[in-house]
């Protein structure tokens, strides 16, 4: 039983940390004001970007920096439509996923096939020595990737740039509450947005390069899979804050590893319902039974200086 146990808690955190990252800049990006409902497009972006950028140089570290630079790209053009022209920030949302999915389906067929799996060069586990035989904790912790442990290290920080009220912080806040005033303090509200988005860019993409580099060595059509709108609920369920966020994206990825593991638990639920149950955790964190939450007041409205 604590074998299965380990393998729950591993499988949990192991499918959580592409949430950890989505989330962790998404939280960022909300908090100053802006919707990225595209961060499943980013994560599709990230994810073909980085196994394209592996599977022609040969180098996994290639495809992650072909993975940034794609999710960079993407996210400036996001943050064009949504704090230069104003555009709506759900419709360009939704409609930046469905031409992520588009492209890099017909990417995936011109590169790797009609479907099929490539095998890439990948990042393998690193076991932290002493570290990763301790029980439950061990292998879900100390048995990372590298793309794993920088997972960890980018959510920590961010998490504490919010938490620990930093001026980079503060300025978030200030710019997500009112932009206005903001603006008239001095704070550079249109450059902090850009700023945020980018991050976002650059998270979803690591996120989405983790999953083709590191867990298996392959793209495939979707291979989110709706991941990144469950980092989006991540931020509600968290109230919009860091370390329930985080907390939010565990439950979700142990949520997701309960599919496997309910078996040799003896919990004999049907396979639909264990698939269906992070959504089901989901819906019940953004209909408000989790307890009462408020956005930043200025999230999904666009910045217009005098108006």
């Amino acid at each position: 039983m604590s074998a299965v146990v380990d393998e729950l808690a591993s499988g949990g955190v192991r499918m959580a940390l592409p949430l950890l990252l989505a989330s962790s800049g998404e939280l960022l990006s909300e908090r100053a004001g802006v919707l990225n409902l595209s961060v499943e497009g980013m994560m599709l972006t990230g994810a073909f970007a980085g196994a394209a950028g592996a599977h022609a140089s040969g180098s996994a570290g290639v495809g992650v920096l072909t993975a940034l630079a794609a999710g960079l790209l993407f996210a400036a053009l996001q943050a064009l439509l949504s704090v230069t022209l104003r555009a709506d920030q759900i419709v360009t949302g939704i409609t930046a996923n469905a031409l992520a999915l588009g492209a890099t389906t017909y990417g995936s067929r011109l590169l790797f096939g009609d479907g099929s799996r490539s095998a890439l060069p990948g990042f393998d586990p690193l076991p932290v020595p002493g570290l990763h035989a301790i029980p439950v904790l061990g292998p879900a912790l100390f048995e990372q990737t590298i793309l794993g442990y920088a997972a960890f290290a980018i959510t920590a920080l961010l998490a504490l740039t919010l938490s620990r009220r930093t001026t980079w912080g503060l300025a978030v806040d200030a710019v997500g509450e009112d932009a206005l005033t903001a603006d008239r303090c001095g704070l550079p509200v249109r450059s902090i947005r850009y700023a945020v988005v980018l991050l976002t860019g650059a998270t979803s993409a690591l996120a989405g390069a983790h999953l083709a580099l590191s867990e298996v060595h392959a793209f495939s059509d979707n291979i989110t899979g709706g991941i990144g709108y469950l980092a989006v609920v991540a931020v509600i369920a968290g109230r919009w804050r860091a370390w329930p966020t985080l907390l939010a994206c565990l439950v979700f990825g142990l949520a997701q590893s309960l599919q496997f593991a309910a078996p040799a638990l003896g919990l004999h639920l049907s396979a639909p319902l264990l698939v269906t149950l992070p959504y089901v955790f989901a819906l019940l964190a953004v209909s408000g039974l989790v307890g009462r939450s408020r956005a930043p007041s200025a999230l999904t409205v666009p910045f217009l200086r005098g108006s």
